[in-house]
């Protein structure tokens, strides 16, 4: 077996400590933690790493993974892929279909009032996105967690830059595994990527020692940029989704994200 690589294990590390940190907040130890990183692995080396398109056998997978053949066995039994897609969330689309229309912003870009009816009003924004849904159903979502409001006109107007689910439930979680997910599966094919192969956009500016101060302005300015960036990035995509494209055109999907971290320079370990 090929020695452990001990700058793999030490990015492993990195990436794991604020994994860590969640899993013991919300009291997940690790015999679990253990046997979902036992699935992955499965799941991974079956889709991933096949012969001829032929998918491995469990013994194959155990090689792969070191992950012992009879719990293999039983993990393959057990049905599908524990990555199963999840559905849109409507309440997300409609806000981000809020904040990228038209008809539903003004010439700064900033989200308009909304009456209830007509053609650009709220119920035929989420009409839109889905007649699955009462808007009533979505408005009511909006107003728990205090993304909107109606006004003395019973307007509905938008509170926030985007939908960002309260607490830290399962949809918060959902949108933590995406985010995170993407994330790391872009460093991942970078890093793994043949010469000249196509590598995906994954940067990072990053400064140590600076002035508490400064970093409040750094941020300040960050949050400027990236909110920009998101609307104009969500008003180009909801455009192209919206136009006429042949049935059988290939699809895709695509997440971009910004993220701002700080903390006190002594509390990192690998700081200069």
């Amino acid at each position: 077996m090929t020695p452990p690589d001990e700058a793999l294990l030490a990015a492993l590390k990195a990436v794991l400590r604020p994994v860590a940190r969640l899993l013991i907040a919300r009291g997940v130890g690790l015999p679990a933690a253990v046997a979902a990183l036992k699935e992955v692995m499965v799941e991974v080396a079956e889709r991933d790493f096949r012969l001829d398109g032929r998918a491995p056998s469990d013994s194959r997978v155990s090689m792969l993974t070191g992950v012992h053949r009879k719990d293999v066995k039983a993990i393959r039994a057990s049905g599908g892929p524990i990555s199963t897609p999840t559905p849109r969330n409507l309440a997300a689309t409609v806000v981000g279909r809020w904040l990228a229309g038209r008809d539903t912003t003004d010439a700064a870009g900033r989200p308009l009032p909304l009456p209830r009816a007509g053609q650009t009003g709220f119920d035929a924004l989420v009409g839109s996105v889905s007649t699955d849904l009462r808007p009533r159903t979505v408005l009511d979502e909006l107003l728990r967690l205090g993304l909107a409001e109606l006004d003395e006109e019973d307007r509905v107007r938008l509170l926030a830059d985007g939908y960002v689910p309260a607490g830290a439930g399962g949809e918060a979680l959902g949108f933590l595994g995406h985010n995170c997910g993407d994330h790391l599966s872009a460093a991942v094919t970078n890093l793994l990527a043949e010469p000249g192969g196509r590598r995906h956009l994954e940067r990072a500016v990053y400064y140590n020692g600076l002035a508490e101060a400064d970093v409040d302005a750094l941020e300040a300015e960050a949050r400027t940029l990236s909110l920009a960036t998101l609307r104009h990035l969500n008003g180009l995509a909801m455009e192209r989704q919206d136009a006429a494209k042949p049935p059988d055109a290939p699809r895709e999907r695509f997440r971009f994200g910004v993220f701002f971290w700080r903390e006190a320079a002594a509390k990192r370990r690998d700081a200069p």
